[in-house]
C-alpha cells in the first residue's frame, strides 16, 4: 500500500482554479489540466475525473494500460459530445495522466504535458513524454531543456484531452519497488520548480504535496498548481 498525498492551489495570478485531481481507490492517480474560456477549462478536467470514477470501478483489476486508455478516451468523446451541444465550450480540452498500480506494477496513460516522475534511489526520473511544441523541439536537438523552460510557446500543446476524435494516448507500465516515491503534476508546478528542487522535498518533507505547492508559489506561482505524492 502506498501513502497518498494531494494538494492544488489557484496559484497567484489566474481566477479560477482548471487544475482537477483524484486519488480513486485502489492505488489510482489522476491529474488533468484544462484549458478553454470562461470556465470551459474546469468542466473538461472536471469530466476526466468524473468518467474515470464512473467507469474504472465498473472493471475487473488490474486496470492496465488498455483499460486505461479507455477511460482516456471515454473522457474524450464525452468533453467533445459537450462542446457540440454547448457553443460557448468548444476548444475546450485537458490534459489527463492516469497512473494504477496492482501487484507491484504501476500502469499508466498520458495525454498532454501533465507528468508522472518516480524518485528512487534519490534520483529522479520524469515517467511521461510532454505532448508539447517545445518537447518536440527538444527532441529534435532544436533548443536545450533549459531554452524549452523560458520558451514563449511552452504552454502550446500537441495532443489534448477533447481537441480531436483522434487524440493520441501514450501508455506503458513497468514495476514498483518499496521506496519508489511517485509524483503527478501538472505545469503549473514543473514551470515553477527545478528538478532538483523537486528531489529534495520528495525526499525529506513530511507533505510533500503541499510543500511542493509552497515551493511553485514562492518562486511566482503564475498558474494553477497540483500534485499528487505516492510513496510506496
Amino acid at each position: 500500500m502506498s501513502k497518498v498525498y494531494t494538494a492544488t492551489d489557484i496559484g497567484k495570478v489566474r481566477k479560477n482554479n482548471e487544475d482537477s485531481l483524484i486519488f480513486l481507490e485502489p492505488e489510482t492517480f489522476i491529474v488533468a489540466d484544462g484549458m478553454g474560456g470562461a470556465a470551459a477549462g474546469e468542466i473538461a478536467s472536471q469530466m476526466v475525473i468524473d468518467t474515470c470514477k464512473n467507469f474504472l470501478p465498473n472493471v475487473p483489476e488490474p486496470w492496465g494500460e488498455d483499460i486505461l486508455k479507455k477511460a482516456v478516451l471515454k473522457s474524450n468523446a464525452a468533453i467533445l459530445r459537450l462542446a457540440n451541444e454547448n457553443p460557448e465550450y468548444r476548444g475546450m480540452g485537458t490534459t489527463a495522466t492516469l497512473m494504477h498500480v496492482y501487484s507491484g506494477r504501476a500502469y499508466y496513460a498520458h495525454v498532454g504535458d501533465s507528468r508522472i516522475y518516480r524518485l528512487k534511489n534519490n534520483l529522479l526520473e520524469q515517467i511521461t513524454e510532454d505532448h508539447s511544441y517545445v518537447e518536440t523541439l527538444v527532441r529534435r536537438g532544436e533548443i536545450t531543456e533549459a531554452e524549452a523552460r523560458v520558451h514563449p510557446m511552452k504552454n502550446l500543446l500537441t495532443q489534448a484531452v477533447g481537441s480531436s476524435l483522434n487524440v493520441t494516448v501514450d501508455t506503458a507500465s513497468f514495476p514498483v519497488a518499496d521506496g519508489d516515491i511517485f509524483l503527478l503534476c501538472t505545469d503549473g508546478l514543473t514551470n515553477m520548480i527545478e528538478d532538483a528542487e523537486i528531489a529534495e522535498i520528495l525526499s525529506r518533507s513530511e507533505n510533500p504535496a503541499e510543500d511542493l505547492i509552497q515551493a511553485a508559489l514562492a518562486n511566482g506561482g503564475f498558474d494553477n498548481v497540483s500534485a499528487i505524492v505516492a510513496k510506496f
